[in-house]
């Protein structure tokens, strides 16, 4: 079979090389799944970098969220049948085929594609924890949502609406201007028009946000908590452009919440979420109440740049590579 592993570290377009492995063989507990489609994102870049809070290293495979079809059954699996379609979260995704164990894959209903399968996890349920675990979100509250073409951008405007908010869109350019129109943002703003967007924001929202979430931090992060209402919660989901420094005086002055979301360390703390949040989630996409935006799909050797791509900030929607 063909993997893609990582040379050393550095950008993904030049280290990244795709390989003739065995295919691997199921163990007790574990399924071989023949991958269909793999989501990717900006963490499968950094990891590519060595830049990431797991550390990796030569010889790694990037693709943290995949769907496939089952192809061969453990010892002592019973929770799935061969030929079935799952979604499942872990490193190693770029290959045409894996293993995975068996109580953490997620039966993905008729009627989802692959290609849609692969792109909820990571966004989607980073998202789904952060609006209602983090933020407790409420039905008729305002959300600001930064980067909002790219994927957590887009899952927070989706699971925004779904929850009954009025959701608040920053983008630069005229095609992520019309992605978010087309996905229903109630107001779109776009930062290459308006680099000083505070005032914008406030004036939408009535004077402040209710919630703000945040993926790009940088300068961003300041005019976000420039946007925050009374009582509001600043969510804090990642930091494509840096990590800012926080003054705190702001935050006492204007009584919000800074609120961490660190999605992944809360599976440890509580294992059986994840389930429960993929199974929301996918049966969601089955209902059409939520439809991730897909970047069009790159080949399975083109995995390379896509990475590079989503490095370069040219993706918007969600990068994924079919099979």
């Amino acid at each position: 079979m063909r993997i893609w592993r990582l040379n050393e570290l550095g950008d993904p377009i030049d280290q990244l090389r795709l390989v003739e492995e065995d295919a691997p063989t199921p163990g007790p507990g574990e399924v071989l799944i023949d991958v269909e489609a793999v989501g990717l994102a900006f963490p499968d870049v950094l990891q590519c970098r060595g830049m990431y809070q797991v550390k990796t290293g030569p010889g790694h495979t990037p693709g943290g969220e995949s769907c496939g079809r089952v192809a061969a059954l453990g010892d002592g699996v019973t929770n799935v049948e061969v030929g079935q379609r799952v979604a499942f979260l872990g490193s190693g995704g770029l290959a045409e085929q894996v293993t995975h164990h068996a109580g953490a894959v997620f039966p993905v209903p008729d009627g989802v594609s692959a290609a849609t399968a692969a792109a909820i996890p990571i966004n989607y349920c980073t998202t789904l924890y952060a609006l209602h675990d983090r933020a407790r979100l409420q039905a008729g509250e305002s959300v600001l949502i930064t980067g909002a073409a790219g994927g957590t951008g887009t899952a927070a405007i989706q699971l925004a609406k779904a929850a009954g908010a009025t959701t608040i869109a920053v983008a630069g350019g005229q095609t992520k201007v019309d992605l978010l129109t087309e996905l229903g943002a109630d107001v779109v703003i776009d930062h290459n028009e308006t680099p000083d967007w505070v005032d914008a924001v406030r004036e939408a929202s009535g004077g402040g946000v209710d919630v703000a979430y945040d993926p790009v931090g940088g300068d961003t992060f300041h005019q976000v908590r420039r946007c925050m209402g009374w009582d509001g919660r600043l969510l804090v989901i990642g930091f494509v452009a840096g990590i800012p420094e926080v003054k705190t005086n702001h935050a006492l002055l204007k009584s919000y919440s800074i609120v961490g979301v660190h999605w992944g360390a809360s599976l440890a703390k509580f294992p059986a979420s994840i389930g429960e949040q993929m199974t929301t989630l996918l049966d969601m996409a089955a209902a059409g109440t939520i439809d991730p935006p897909l970047y069009p799909p790159f080949a399975f050797e083109d995995a390379a740049q896509a990475l590079q791509d989503i490095a370069d900030r040219k993706v918007h929607g969600k990068a994924v590579v079919t099979l």
